[in-house]
C-alpha cells in the first residue's frame, strides 16, 4: 500500500500521508517524488476541481522522520553536502509540488501538524483542524532551523511577531489558539473534520471550475505583486471569463435562481 493514497471521488482528490505507525513522519528518500506525481496527476486532470490532504491515523503529520534524522538515513544521511542535495530533491520537492497544485487545496488536519507537517498544512488554501489538533514549527527543539519554507509561509499565515514566537520557542498551540491566530479558519471534532473537509471541497467543486483556478493564481501572485500589476492581471483574466460557458451558465443561475452544472468550458 502506498504511502500517499490517491483517492478521487467525483470532482474532490483526497491526498492521504499513509503512515501512521510513525505518525506520518516524512523524510524517507522518495517522498518527493510521491508528492510530486499525485500533483503532476491532479493538475493534468481538468476533471479534479478541489483536493484534501490529510492523515492516517490520529495524526496529520508529525514532521521530519527524527529516528531517520538520528540514524543519519534516507533523506538526512551523508554529509552536509548530501542532506541539503537530499532537502533540495526530496522535502522541498513536497512543498513546491503541493505549492504548485493549480486548484484548492483543503487541509483536513486530524491530529498534530509538527514541524514540516506544520509548513505542508501552512501549504493549503483552507485548513480545518479537529479539536485536538495540536500545530508546532518546533525545528528548534531539534537543534534546526525550519528548513521546509516555514520561514516564508507561517509568517504569512499567522503575523512574523507569532510566527516567531513558535520559531523561537518551540512551542506547541491547540485548535483553538490556531483558529484565533487565524492559523485555521474552523474547528471541528475530531470524528467530523473530514465531513467537514469534504463538504466545503463539494462547494467549491461546484463552481464553475475556471475563474476558481483563475482566483488562486490571482491570490498568488498578489502575494509579492503591487496593486496596479494585480488590477491588470484581474482585466486580463476577467475578460477571459466572461468568455466562457461557464460564465454564462452561472449568470442564468443567479437571474433564474436555479443551480447551474459547470463544464468547465
Amino acid at each position: 500500500m502506498s504511502d500517499l493514497l490517491y483517492e478521487q471521488d467525483g470532482h474532490v482528490v483526497t491526498l492521504t500521508i499513509n503512515r501512521p505507525s510513525n505518525l506520518n513522519a516524512l523524510g524517507v528518500s522518495d517522498d518527493g517524488k510521491l508528492f510530486h506525481d499525485a500533483c503532476k496527476k491532479i493538475n493534468a486532470d481538468r476533471n479534479v476541481r478541489c483536493a484534501i490532504l490529510t492523515g492516517a491515523g490520529r495524526a496529520f503529520s508529525a514532521g521530519g522522520d527524527l529516528k531517520a534524522m538520528a540514524e543519519k538515513t534516507g533523506a538526512f544521511s551523508g554529509p552536509a553536502t548530501d542532506v541539503r542535495e537530499g532537502y533540495r530533491n526530496g522535502i522541498h520537492q513536497i512543498i513546491r509540488s503541493l505549492w504548485g497544485l493549480e486548484i484548492p487545496l483543503i487541509a483536513a488536519v486530524n491530529g498534530h501538524a509538527i514541524g514540516l507537517g506544520n509548513d505542508i498544512a501552512t501549504l493549503a488554501d483552507i485548513r480545518i483542524a479537529s479539536e485536538e489538533a495540536k500545530f508546532g514549527a518546533t525545528f528548534i527543539n531539534a537543534g534546526l532551523v525550519p528548513g521546509d519554507g516555514g520561514a516564508w509561509l507561517l509568517p504569512r499565515a499567522i503575523g512574523r511577531s507569532r510566527a516567531a514566537e513558535l520559531f523561537f520557542t518551540g512551542d506547541l498551540i491547540d485548535a483553538q489558539t490556531a483558529l484565533a491566530w487565524g492559523l485555521v479558519s474552523r474547528v471541528v471534532p475530531q470524528a467530523g473534520v473530514m465531513v467537514e473537509a469534504r463538504k466545503v471541497a463539494e462547494k467549491i467543486a461546484a463552481k464553475s471550475p475556471i475563474p476558481v483556478r483563475m482566483t488562486k493564481q490571482m491570490m498568488r501572485q498578489a502575494d509579492t505583486s503591487t496593486l496596479d500589476n494585480i488590477l491588470e492581471m484581474s482585466a486580463n483574466m476577467q475578460a477571459l471569463a466572461q468568455c466562457t460557458e461557464d460564465h454564462m451558465a452561472a449568470l442564468q443561475g443567479v437571474l433564474n435562481k436555479t443551480s447551474p452544472t459547470f463544464a468547465g468550458k
